[in-house]
């Protein structure tokens, strides 16, 4: 609170030291003023003082020149007289206005008389001198008269000249009084400003070293929160893991279970255990979903996704539900919607079975129906609305807004009755806003609830989802194949070794990381299926010594109970082909194993290299970490041009072909492919741009398509590691 305190002073004390300078100025601009008129008073007094010496002077030049014309005789004398007369005239009219205070009235007044006397006196002798002759006039010059109007005259000029010089003496005093009061002021007040201004600057400097500190422990409680963060994530990684192996054995063993002969009563009892499994591993999947989202961790993918067979797939999935509870389920799509469309299908596909699986658990009868309407389309996106809407026992009006909290669910005994942790709209609710989009709630109490999902989606060209669908899993049985197991958990390999008896696969169990190198230094293996948690060496350690040490291009199959969001990159990163989190899922390990063995090819002979690295190594300058990161974006970049080059060819999109065309020679240029690729790509830019007809595309793009494979997997070999486009 005193700091705070000191703060307000502080600023106070800085306007205080703004105010003293202003005053400062005001007052300096005061004391100049007064210096001014007082300098102006001493022109004033010297300017009378002249002005007085010079009317004697001319009143005693009129009598000198009246005295010498006299004198000689010389009419000569007299012609100016006129003139000097009208000058002390105008000299005396000045005078009386300078000298106009009650003090010098009288002397004024007495010395306008003597003006006068004294010029009458001068025409005088002049007449007499013209009338009456030389020696009358001398005469009257010599008499008492003029000596007397002249002494006269002196003395009253001599005492208005002291008058003057007394206040003259007085206004220089006055000068020097008010410019010692000023200095004095003025140093007085500079040195208060001065103590004011530096004793704010030295707070506000102080208020800034303190917040300076304040954010360095700002940034230390920041560092300290991310390590917290991280120390919760890994926590829920490892909780993940824990709880996931032991429900990987469960599920797995309750699935074999179910394929053999029991009683009617044992089948209940293994149905319910299976059950309770898969309800215990929702809620596992919930919390992990919501603490990825509370962290910030859930991103959103982009991919080509057919909405059609997406809906299909759920509705297969909940067929059974529906018919066992005497449900209608309907599905209902707007036939002009586009089919093909790019966005996060695992996510929609998350959003729907959420909302799909309350409807179907709170409707006792009735029906459960999806329609899927088109709010807005454009040729690149199309805005979807999602209707899950049930005939069940509804929401009450005051529960509507809570329902989409966490742990929160429309009754207090709903979780008794209907189970379930509250948590599915929470997640439900953010995984929507997390796609900009939103949804609603439309219920009335025992008759029925409306869900309302509105989610953009970008239109995605028929085409990349044919070549999606090429990518899947082959069909094929899995033959001759030999798969290593690396896991430590005896149930899971109990488990392990029955699917692949039941699949007719041939495979070895190992324990450790470790014996999985030693396995694949004596024995090559079609397929390696990797634990990421083993004793000795972990799956990623043991992944990383294949790929660099043992120099083996063996698919890998990352199997973990990990289950976070990034934990697929993390395996790709280390040189794995795929993923698979626990419990394992039997028709998708076995995707999986039909994907990277079924279609592999025949070992070929050794093609010559297309790489070379003299223009990368001359550019890096020995910088091996940049030559690795180019290899690197090589590798990831040049896929996604590719496919983008297709698409553009597809469309006959003339601009794009150009584009692409014109980037990718700086893409391969890096590698050493400019001689092999620049005439196919140059072509294509050229074509492009003139929209020559024919054209030859595609001809150029099979041929820049094979180069950039071979390319491709000779970066991979560089790097010692496989990549997965």
């Amino acid at each position: 609170m005193f700091k705070k305190q000191l703060k307000y002073i502080a600023l106070w004390l800085f306007l205080l030291g703004i105010v003293f300078i202003v005053f400062l100025q005001v007052l300096s601009g005061q004391n100049i003023n007064r210096l001014i008129e007082s300098n102006q008073s001493v022109l004033n007094e010297l300017s009378i003082q002249n002005d007085l010496r010079r009317l004697e002077v001319d009143v005693l030049t009129v009598e000198s020149d009246i005295r010498g014309g006299v004198i000689t005789q010389n009419h000569e004398y007299f012609n100016n007289i006129d003139a000097k007369i009208k000058n002390i005239h105008s000299e005396l009219a000045s005078l009386e206005q300078l000298l106009s205070s009650k003090n010098a009235k009288q002397d004024i007044s007495q010395l306008h008389f003597l003006v006068r006397e004294k010029i009458k006196f001068s025409y005088e002798i002049i007449n007499t001198f013209n009338t009456k002759g030389q020696n009358a006039a001398q005469t009257e010059i010599i008499s008492n008269r003029g000596k007397g109007i002249r002494d006269s005259l002196v003395q009253i000029i001599s005492r208005l000249d002291s008058s003057r010089q007394t206040k003259l003496h007085q206004i220089i005093g006055s000068i020097e009084n008010s410019g010692s009061r000023a200095r004095t002021w003025g140093f007085v007040l500079s040195v208060i400003a001065c103590l004011v201004v530096i004793l704010a600057f030295w707070q506000i400097v102080n208020q800034g070293r303190q917040q300076q500190r304040m954010i360095i422990a700002l940034n230390e409680s920041e560092k300290k929160i991310k390590e917290a963060a991280n120390v919760k994530e890994q926590f829920v990684a490892n909780m993940s893991h824990e709880i996931r192996t032991p429900m990987n054995a469960i599920l797995g063993f309750t699935n074999l279970l179910q394929k053999t002969k029991m009683d009617e009563q044992q089948l209940n009892y293994v149905n319910f255990i299976q059950s309770s499994g898969e309800n215990l591993l929702t809620l596992i999947n919930d919390i992990l979903d919501f603490s990825k989202i509370e962290a910030g961790m859930m991103h959103m993918e982009e991919a080509p996704f057919s909405l059609h067979g997406l809906l299909n797939s759920i509705e297969t999935m909940f067929r059974e539900k529906a018919v066992q509870k005497n449900l209608q389920l309907s599905i209902i799509v707007e036939p002009d919607i586009h089919d093909t469309l790019k966005g996060d299908a695992v996510r929609l596909t998350q959003i729907i079975i959420n909302l799909l699986s309350n409807a179907i658990k709170f409707t006792n009868e009735g029906s459960v129906t999806i329609t899927v309407k088109c709010l807005t389309q454009t040729p690149a996106e199309v805005m979807l609305q999602f209707n899950v809407k049930d005939t069940g026992i509804g929401i009450a009006l005051d529960k509507q807004k809570q329902i989409f909290e966490r742990f929160r669910q429309a009754e207090a005994d709903t979780t008794r009755r209907y189970g379930g942790s509250g948590l599915g709209l929470s997640i439900v609710k953010q995984l929507v806003e997390l796609q900009q989009g939103t949804i609603e709630i439309c219920s009335q109490e025992n008759k029925g609830t409306e869900f309302i999902v509105v989610l953009p989606f970008k239109k995605a060209a028929e085409a990349s989802m044919a070549a999606l669908e090429k990518t899947g899993p082959v069909n094929a049985l899995v033959k001759d194949v030999n798969v290593l197991v690396a896991e430590d958990n005896q149930m899971n390999q109990q488990l392990i070794q029955h699917l692949m008896k039941h699949w007719q696969i041939g495979f070895r169990l190992v324990q450790t990381g470790r014996e999985a190198i030693e396995a694949l230094r004596q024995h090559p293996y079609s397929l390696v299926l990797m634990d990421i948690q083993m004793p000795e060496m972990d799956g990623y350690t043991a992944t990383e010594h294949i790929r660099n040490e043992l120099k083996l291009q063996v698919p890998i199959i990352a199997m973990t109970a990990h289950a976070m969001v990034g934990e697929r990159e993390k395996c790709l990163s280390y040189g794995m082909n795929d993923y698979i989190s626990k419990p394992l899922n039997e028709s998708e390990l076995y995707s999986l194993i039909q994907k990277h063995t079924a279609q592999q090819p025949a070992m070929k002979q050794e093609t010559e290299p297309i790489i070379d690295l003299n223009y990368l190594k001359d550019l890096s300058k020995g910088d091996t970490e940049f030559e690795n990161a180019i290899i690197r974006q090589f590798i990831l970049q040049l896929p996604e041009e590719l496919d983008l080059l297709q698409e553009a060819i597809e469309k006959e999109n003339m601009a794009k072909i150009k584009s692409l065309a014109h980037g990718m020679k700086s893409s391969v240029g890096y590698l050493g492919l400019t001689n092999r690729l620049q005439q196919s790509l140059q072509r294509m830019e050229t074509e492009a741009v003139n929209n020559a007809a024919p054209h030859h595309f595609q001809e150029d793009f099979d041929h820049v398509k094979q180069v950039c494979e071979q390319a491709i997997t000779e970066a991979k070999k560089l790097l010692g590691q496989v990549f997965t486009s």
